[in-house]
């Protein structure tokens, strides 16, 4: 490619001007993809390539000679994809699973790289230079087991290392030696024969899905090719066309099937992402529709809590006495200096956790940002002067088009509120890694324009506290109720940045603070919260450990008096509330709770739980589940 030198660091004297390089890349990226016509952007925002368009990012004031080589890395990456992967028959052979597409779509991604890398050596170093700063960033050099180690990236990596003979980045760590014997172990000799089809996508594609079959992450392919032919017997309607016909029937239907996978697959590449803003419009105009629906009547007014107080009275729960229940903010229930001092023992304690949640949470965003809050209008006769099309117009001063606007979509805007169990039963590694998990979604979130809310509960004391004393002294009425001390923390308010809130999430890490667990208080406490809330779209998740437990009310109780309490709130949430619901149990089968529920065996587990069930909602092409009409629990 043109303009490969790489430079000395400028002097620090003065920004240089990277419009000459910016010039010179366009070409290149132009040329390798055989498409003269395609547009070549670079700005602040993630790189993607969609459609005729290459948004590639913007260099820093002083760029290095590392800078330069990453942006070229990356444009060559865009430009190779553009000119050897055909979307169509990746989708037509792509296998069936999460796991194992992953797999797929990061082999492929290889293959593309590879051709290039192995026709120009300026190219093969662009892109090292790119691989090695992804993998800096996301971490990769501390990864010491195979657990942490994604094995899409390391079949990745393996497979460029067998296409192309270049070792893996530094900054990859060990990760494709975690992996190395046991990949070469089962699918060795597949492995070896995929540089014989490197130039013929089909054939790779097949040759991927018999190493898929190998490591027993999909299906073998010959298998899945012979199911459609069993299906068509229902319509005898279809036996008394031509042959013709139904030929052309078959093709249209497979063509409509394939183009929806098709845009799936490219948004799941871990370098960039394609059909981002065509993708998002779709998801806009079905949030507009859904958004009529939600909207309040002017002048109506909010009554969240009623719902439960009738619900109380219907299933004979009450509470001895509200006096000394609290809401408390975290930093109210210790001093600064030991804030930071917590929050130190937590990223200490967790220091190896990170780049693992951290890459789950970056596939979180990828979703999230398929539906940004704003567009671009290109190809305009007015607005804002598109710099991508500035080599045209200096060329011919009356070319029309050359304009963009900004515009806002119809996005529904979105919160999420974690409620955290904060029960001695949650101490030591599940709520280190809770904490972890929400101090990262909360980041990521935020990235994305999404608002989220941290709370706990647990109570003051063990064993009733004042409340116990209290019922004490009164003479043991009957039947108390609740008959303990709640507390309810906010870690993080909605409205509240991220950088002020993140030390708060170090108090879970104090001694004595984690006790009892009176849950469904805690659901009515969080929903009262997020209904009076302005978003459109309420997400709330609940993360425990178990049933709800409070020895003091249980003593003098019907021994579920707290389970059936918890199940009634959750019925009430599920098919009355606007509210989407769904929770997460470590080491405890919250399913029999929960409608929309998933357990996990380790806390290790969570990470991947949390990220997976937001993702899974935020990709639904719905949007928020609505009250039935005359609920009086509506969305604000």
């Amino acid at each position: 490619m043109a303009a490969r030198g790489d430079n000395a660091r400028p002097a620090n004297t003065a920004p240089i001007d990277s419009e000459p390089f910016k010039r010179a890349l366009t070409g290149c990226i132009r040329s390798i993809a055989g498409d003269h016509e395609l547009e070549v952007a670079f700005s602040n925002d993630r790189p993607g390539l969609s459609g005729e368009r290459a948004r590639l990012p913007d260099l820093p004031k002083r760029p290095t000679a590392n800078d330069l080589r990453i942006t070229r890395g990356v444009g060559d990456s865009m430009a190779l994809r553009k000119a050897c992967h055909d979307m169509d028959v990746h989708a037509r052979l792509a296998p069936e699973g999460a796991d194992a597409r992953a797999v797929y779509d990061a082999i492929e991604q290889a293959r593309i790289e590879s051709i290039g890398s192995r026709r120009m050596a300026g190219v093969a170093e662009n892109i090292g230079s790119m691989l090695a700063d992804k993998y800096t960033k996301a971490n990769y050099a501390t990864i010491e087991s195979r657990e942490d180690a994604p094995i899409e990236e390391a079949l990745s990596l393996l497979v460029r290392e067998r296409l192309t003979g270049r070792k893996p980045p530094e900054s990859a760590g060990r990760i494709v030696d975690l992996w190395r014997e046991w990949l070469e172990d089962k699918g060795g000799t597949d492995l070896d024969g995929l540089l014989d089809s490197i130039e013929d996508q089909p054939k790779f594609a097949r040759a991927v899905r018999d190493l898929l079959s190998s490591l027993e992450l999909a299906e073998d392919y010959a298998e899945e090719e012979q199911k459609p032919e069993e299906e068509p017997e229902a319509d005898d309607s279809e036996d008394d066309k031509p042959s013709g016909e139904r030929e052309n029937d078959t093709q249209e239907e497979e063509a409509g099937s394939e183009s929806a996978p098709a845009e799936e697959s490219e948004a799941s590449d871990e370098t960039f992402e394609e059909g981002d803003e065509e993708g998002s419009e779709v998801a806009d105009e079905e949030m507009a529709d859904d958004g009529d629906e939600n909207t309040e009547t002017p002048g109506e007014s909010r009554r969240p809590n009623e719902p439960f107080d009738e619900l109380n009275e219907r299933i004979d729960y009450h509470v001895f006495t509200t006096e000394f229940d609290e809401e408390v903010a975290s930093q109210d229930l210790c001093d600064e200096a030991e804030l930071d001092r917590l929050r130190g023992f937590l990223d200490k304690q967790l220091a190896h956790l990170q780049g693992v949640v951290g890459r789950l949470a970056n596939r979180l965003q990828r979703r999230l940002m398929a539906q940004q809050n704003r567009a671009w209008d290109f190809d305009l006769e007015e607005g804002y002067l598109d710099a991508a099309r500035l080599p045209r117009l200096i060329m011919d001063p009356m070319q029309p088009l050359a304009y963009k606007m900004e515009r806002d979509t119809n996005f529904r805007d979105t919160i999420v509120t974690l409620v955290i169990d904060n029960s001695g039963s949650m101490r030591g590694r599940p709520i280190t890694v809770a904490a972890t998990c929400a101090d990262i979604l909360a980041r990521t979130l935020e990235r994305c324009g999404v608002k989220v809310e941290i709370l706990g509960f647990t109570t003051k004391a063990w064993k009733g506290g004042q409340s116990r004393e209290n019922w004490l002294e009164t003479g043991k009425p009957q039947a108390p109720g609740r008959l303990n001390d709640l507390r309810h923390i906010v870690y993080k308010s909605a409205d509240e940045p991220y950088r002020r809130s993140r030390r708060n999430l170090g108090l879970m890490m104090r001694e004595g603070l984690l006790k009892e667990n009176i849950d469904g208080e805690a659901l009515i406490w969080a929903h009262s919260r997020i209904m009076a809330r302005p978003e459109q779209r309420r997400i709330m998740m609940m993360i425990s450990d178990g049933a709800p437990v409070d020895d003091s009310t249980l003593s003098v109780n019907p021994g579920n008096y707290l389970e059936r309490h918890l199940r009634a709130v959750i019925e009430e949430i599920e098919q009355r509330s606007p509210v989407e619901l769904l929770a997460i149990g470590i080491g405890h089968d919250v399913t029999r709770y929960y409608r929309r529920a998933v357990t996990i065996v380790d806390a290790e587990e969570l990470a991947g739980a949390m990220t997976e069930q937001l993702a899974g909602l935020f990709s639904e092409e719905g949007t928020a589940r609505q009250g039935p009409r005359g609920s009086i629990m509506r969305a604000s």
